[in-house]
């Protein structure tokens, strides 16, 4: 019988807004930051909203009009050259984890790990694993991290973009029960891995909710 296998999904939270916050030296949780090129028009999208913008209400691929006028916050030019260098460092961080075979990076900011057969290594459950590798981040970077935690790729990613990102400790965790009891009857199925507002059209047009 094959081994229960144990996965790792880890994000950057806001990492454009966020790294330009470090560069500044400014916390990402409370800076108020957008990532949007201020040489255009206030029609232009903000490629990034910092955490600390995005808890007054502003949404992170908003256009820069629909910042609120009496807001007060940076407007930082993208720098893709700077997030590539923050992404590749990141990933160094990885490595000091698992050999370069068990880490799969999904974008720029996001990447899997199969940590089934280091969980032995480092005599630690997966939690604690999690929870030392975005401490390893924040200390090294300045960035925080989420994480999620799941016994296949699907329910990591599931437990990264639906628990991990409202969890206080930034950490979700998922096995298919689980994934029974705490999802079967969550709503909008658009928070779910690659549903959108089309397929919910779709679904919903033959009874599915």
């Amino acid at each position: 019988m094959q081994d229960r296998r144990t996965y790792l999904a880890i994000d950057l939270k806001s990492f454009y807004a966020s790294v330009e916050c470090v560069e500044r030296g400014l916390d990402p949780m409370t800076a108020r930051l957008v990532v949007a090129d201020p040489t255009r028009t206030e029609k232009t999208i903000c490629l990034a909203a910092s955490p600390g913008i995005k808890a007054l209400g502003v949404p992170n691929r908003c256009r820069v009009f629909q910042i609120p006028k009496n807001l007060e916050y940076i407007m930082a030019p993208p720098r893709m050259k700077l997030y590539l260098d923050y992404s590749a460092r990141i990933y160094g961080i990885y490595l000091n984890y698992f050999a370069a075979e068990d880490i799969h990076v999904y974008s720029v900011d996001e990447a899997f790990m199969d940590a089934t057969h280091y969980l032995a290594l480092y005599q630690c459950s997966a939690r604690e694993l999690a929870e030392r590798i975005l401490q390893d981040i924040r200390t090294t970077y300045g960035l925080y991290a989420t994480c999620g935690i799941g016994t296949n790729l699907y329910l990591a990613k599931i437990a990264l973009d639906i628990l991990a990102k409202h969890s206080p400790e930034f950490i979700g965790e998922l096995d298919e029960a689980g994934y029974r009891k705490r999802l079967w009857d969550h709503r909008p199925l658009t928070d779910f891995w690659m549903i959108g507002k089309g397929t919910v059209r779709r679904l919903e047009r033959i009874g599915i909710r």
